[in-house]
């Protein structure tokens, strides 16, 4: 689709990543001025360049003070913020275990990312916004694990369930206030994360690739395009009227058993 985000300031966490790198490209195609922010701040500047304006912000969304320098780097360089992405997430490789196994350390780490910090990159996201008093939109990336649970990854599934309904609470509070927000839950999505699990030649779990697409009615993994057009649909003005919904974006993954 096509939309008008001229004039909007569009912050993407997560944004040297796979996934990031699609809906800040696309964001920017449809007039959108661009905050890349990641964690990987040398990524965060090679995505920048490609683009025609964009800031690069290094932001660790775990760090209170981290979070609030790259929003106030953000205001001193466009005056204002109109759109959040909290596309920035983690899960594991080497932990896929039972939860009765599943090391504390490493769960701190996975939720602390994933809910922790969406939620301390919207709280000082949303100053500006809602100072400025002209509406604005965020866009949670959940996934359909947060939907559906699977085995062996319970803080992220944890994480993203918490990123659902945290959404659906922000909508109910932020709404009148004319802050719409929205989640998409991914499905599967082929990505460098993906590959190492499924999807590569040394995948860890590359023998049950074929299992795991027989319960995707289109039998294929998504792109990050594919997402980022999601996350363009729900930044566009067009959406006025969507708020506190969870997308999924996962090629009927969720919509029932494949027998």
């Amino acid at each position: 689709m096509r939309s008008d985000l001229k004039g909007k300031v569009a912050f993407v966490t997560g944004a040297a990543g796979g996934i990031g790198r699609g809906i800040v490209s696309r964001l920017a195609a449809n007039g959108a001025s661009i905050v890349v922010a990641d964690i990987n701040g040398e990524g965060a500047r090679d995505v920048a360049a490609s683009l025609p304006d964009a800031l690069a912000v290094t932001v660790d969304i775990r760090d209170p003070v981290s979070v609030d320098r790259a929003v106030a780097l953000t205001m001193e360089t466009y005056g204002r913020l109109d759109i959040l992405v909290n596309n920035a997430g983690v899960n594991t490789l080497a932990h896929r275990v039972d939860v009765d196994a599943f090391p504390v350390e490493e769960w701190h780490r996975i939720v602390g990312i994933d809910l922790d910090g969406l939620f301390l990159m919207s709280r000082r996201a949303l100053e500006p916004m809602l100072a400025a008093g002209e509406g604005g939109r965020v866009i949670n990336i959940a996934s359909v694990v947060g939907l559906a649970a699977m085995r062996l990854q319970s803080p992220f599934v944890a994480a993203k369930a918490g990123i659902i309904h945290l959404t659906r609470s922000m909508a109910l509070e932020l709404g009148a206030k004319g802050v719409l927000v929205n989640a998409i839950a991914p499905g599967s999505i082929m990505t460098e994360a993906t590959k190492a699990l499924f999807y590569g030649a040394e995948g860890k779990f590359q023998a049950k690739t074929q299992a795991f697409m027989e319960h995707i009615p289109l039998g294929r993994p998504g792109t990050p395009e594919e997402i980022a057009e999601a996350v363009l649909f729900l930044a566009a003005p067009e959406s006025s009227y969507i708020n506190g919904q969870i997308l999924a974006v996962d090629g009927g993954w969720t919509a029932g058993y494949m027998m």
